[in-house]
């Protein structure tokens, strides 16, 4: 058992040695935002989507742009408006009257990373095609179904301060969403390396790419063969049961949870575990890579209740509460 898990560390740390210089190029653009970051390549690494929250201008498009460049991806923005149509985003068929035939055109959906910007702007049943898309990896047009290219990833943003002409996500389809990471200001010193690197109107920043679409799909590989102790996955357990039934665990906040996390956290939980840990060049998981990823997976799959809000408690606070009382193993 030891050289076997001595042998899957030494393959980890060789697979994940292009990550330090992955992280150099979006350095070169981005400034700070380790965890923003690090929960990117999280979700491409371990086959998820993420929902990106945090008031404008704090370079989520860019980050998500300057991902797609390092790892040679095709990539898409699509502005979410009230207006938006399913065949905005998926395609549409095109009559020809020359041939008296339907031909199909393929929407902006068809590509490895799609940025859908203030994806709750859109209404329900452009939701519903999104949903296809990030669960089945496959869009219908008319008749017709086809598969999008591996690895896609949708990265949706959301702006948390302004309501106003927007159409909440259904738990259904936040759920769909593997981590939900929140977008904070920068600091002073960060904020200073900002105003010297992109405060000229010309600016050209070069992005090498270090990885191709390909080999993200044969490293995800890679990512399953990391070792979880079965300890670990009862830890992983018993957190998401936690927030199902707290009376057992955490009986002060059974008033504030409303409904916990579905077992689809779990799978969550699991594998993004696994990639925090490919990205720290470890062949195994340690309960350190839950606590670091936990509240990205949970925040957006525990919901409340009106006394929680009405006593101004949040769901951050139910989650560290969660993390401080649930025994480690």
């Amino acid at each position: 058992m030891l050289e076997g898990l001595t042998a899957i560390n030494e393959a980890i740390k060789e697979h994940s040695s292009f990550i330090p210089k992955l992280k150099d190029e979006i350095g070169k653009v981005i400034v700070g935002q380790e965890e923003l970051i690090d929960g990117l390549l999280i979700g491409l690494l371990a086959n998820g989507h993420v929902l990106l929250e945090g008031v404008p201008g704090l370079a989520k498009t860019l980050s998500v742009k300057t991902l797609a460049a390092a790892v040679r991806a095709d990539f898409q923005r699509i502005q979410f408006t009230p207006d938006l149509l399913p065949a905005d985003l998926v395609g549409t068929l095109i009559y020809n009257q020359q041939t008296g035939e339907f031909t199909t055109k393929k929407g902006p959906i068809f590509a490895h990373l799609i940025l859908a910007d203030e994806i709750n702007r859109a209404p329900a049943k452009v939701q519903s095609a999104l949903l296809e898309a990030m669960e089945e990896k496959q869009v219908t047009i008319g008749d017709e179904t086809y598969r999008l290219e591996e690895p896609f990833m949708v990265l949706a943003t959301q702006n948390p301060l302004e309501q106003q002409g927007t159409y909440p996500l259904p738990e259904a389809q936040l759920d769909r969403f593997m981590l939900k990471l929140k977008v904070d200001y920068p600091s002073k010193e960060e904020e200073l390396l900002i105003l010297n690197r992109m405060g000229q109107t010309s600016r050209n920043i070069e992005i090498t790419p270090v990885i191709t679409p390909q080999e993200i799909l044969a490293l995800r590989r890679v990512v399953d063969q990391i070792y979880m102790d079965p300890k670990i996955k009862d830890y992983i357990i018993d957190l998401v049961t936690a927030t199902r039934e707290p009376g057992k665990y955490l009986p002060e906040l059974s008033p504030f949870i409303e409904y916990g996390a579905s077992p689809r956290a779990t799978l969550c939980l699991a594998l993004a575990a696994k990639a925090r840990a490919f990205i720290e060049g470890r062949g195994y998981v340690i309960p350190g890579d839950i606590k670091r990823i936990g509240p990205a997976v949970l925040r957006h799959r525990i919901i409340i209740t009106y006394e929680a809000e009405a006593e101004g408690v949040t769901v951050e606070e139910i989650i560290e509460r969660l993390f401080n009382e649930v025994e480690v193993p």
